[in-house]
């Protein structure tokens, strides 16, 4: 007989780091879903800033437990970068249409570009990279880590705009200005960085090909 032990088995597979991330995939949809209603209520503001900060430390929590019980695994090293892509995508997307933008502090198309373009010039790099080598790296840049967290700042700082544009005039606009600045050299920055990790797998692919040539 089939037991439920043997049915949840697979499940006993994922460490609690991958368990983490994968929560984060799964709460994006409700932030979706809250963000298309935070014009009406600012409850509904207050929520999706709650969950977006929530997932945002799940990505703190993850790294940290994966160095602090020794399991990083390959799957979370895809994983765990994926989850980061989808929700910032979501979340500048969200904010930079007109009927889901906090009012008064809409974010502009062109960082939504810079955003949306630095994520599919990495994995599009990434891809090519696999397919000329059969080989890839899963370290993530630091400038890249950088990048996510200036992200996950300049979200919840544009979130919270309207109460601090209340504590003092325009203050949420003006630091949402320069985390917009912020967030597009280091979207370059991690761009250039993962360019230059793939060249330097495709230039050591090249050189242990042309080794085993020699050795021939």
């Amino acid at each position: 007989m089939y037991k439920l032990a043997d049915r949840l088995k697979p499940w006993s597979y994922l460490t609690w780091p991958n368990r983490i991330t994968m929560m984060r995939f799964l709460l994006v949809p409700p932030f979706v879903v809250i963000m298309q209603h935070q014009q009406s209520d600012k409850l509904y503001r207050y929520a999706a800033t709650g969950l977006f900060s929530i997932m945002a430390l799940s990505d703190l929590l993850d790294g940290f437990l994966a160095r602090r019980l020794r399991c990083q695994t390959k799957l979370g090293a895809i994983l765990d970068p994926l989850a980061d892509k989808a929700l910032m995508i979501c979340a500048a997307i969200l904010l930079s249409l007109p009927h889901s933008a906090v009012v008064g502090n809409k974010l502009p198309d062109w960082v939504v570009i810079m955003i949306v373009g630095k994520d599919l010039w990495i994995i599009t790099w990434f891809i090519i990279t696999f397919m000329l080598t059969g080989r890839t790296w899963l370290a993530p840049s630091k400038s890249s880590k950088l990048c996510t967290a200036v992200q996950a700042v300049m979200i919840i700082i544009i979130l919270v705009s309207p109460e601090l544009n209340r504590l003092i005039e325009m203050l949420g606009n003006h630091l949402t200005h320069v985390l917009w600045w912020m967030t597009a050299v280091l979207c370059v920055l991690a761009a250039t960085s993962y360019t230059r990790m793939g060249l330097d797998v495709m230039g050591q692919s090249d050189k242990a090909s042309s080794d085993q040539k020699q050795n021939m």
